[in-house]
């Protein structure tokens, strides 16, 4: 079984911004395979699909960003996930330009409060992920991650999440070396 999380924050407030972009993919990768989230048993909502026959748990914390460790936490105890390997972690990052995808299968949280906590509470940096670049021109990164997107990146939003959908799709079936040779050089 494979576990696929999606960072961000809850409440409708937050639906748009680009901290959200998280939810954003793992909501693409539902649509497309019929699923319908449900709440979980703990911090969080969880939808089983099947990606070619890979059953595959999608989850989105309830907690707000800063806290995902606890509902992984949860999902990984409850659901007895011992492979880390097959848990990919979808977040947004300040770090790389709008629109701009990397995949990598360990490292360090980059500053990302969200991954941070989902360390501490794993205890493990050897957890893949899937970030999504969300621009980097701001002067306060609090503000910025809970700011709304401009309007030309809300034109070019669904090409953007479609294309981490498509990244979590290729984790699932061919792995993470093939996920990042597809998806790291390309924007």
């Amino acid at each position: 079984m494979f576990v696929v999380v999606g960072l961000g924050n809850p409440g409708e407030q937050y639906a748009a911004t680009r901290h959200n972009v998280g939810f954003m993919a793992v909501d693409e990768v539902n649509r497309r395979h019929g699923g319908s989230f449900k709440k979980g048993k703990g911090a969080y909502f969880i939808s089983k699909i099947s990606l070619s026959g890979n059953p595959v748990l999608l989850v989105k914390p309830t907690t707000y960003m800063n806290l995902s460790g606890q509902a992984v936490r949860h999902v990984v105890d409850y659901f007895q996930v011992d492979d880390f390997t097959r848990l990919l972690i979808v977040l947004d990052d300040f770090h790389l330009p709008f629109g701009k995808i990397r995949v990598r299968p360990s490292g360090s949280a980059a500053g990302q409060k969200g991954l941070l906590s989902i360390f501490q509470h794993l205890g493990t940096q050897t957890i893949p992920r899937v970030r999504i670049g969300i621009g980097s021109e701001f002067e306060r990164a609090t503000d910025f991650v809970l700011s709304p997107f401009s309007r030309q990146e809300q034109k070019d939003l669904p090409g953007v999440i479609d294309r981490a959908a498509d990244a979590v799709q290729t984790f699932v079936l061919e792995g993470v070396d093939k996920t990042m040779s597809v998806y790291n050089g390309s924007d």
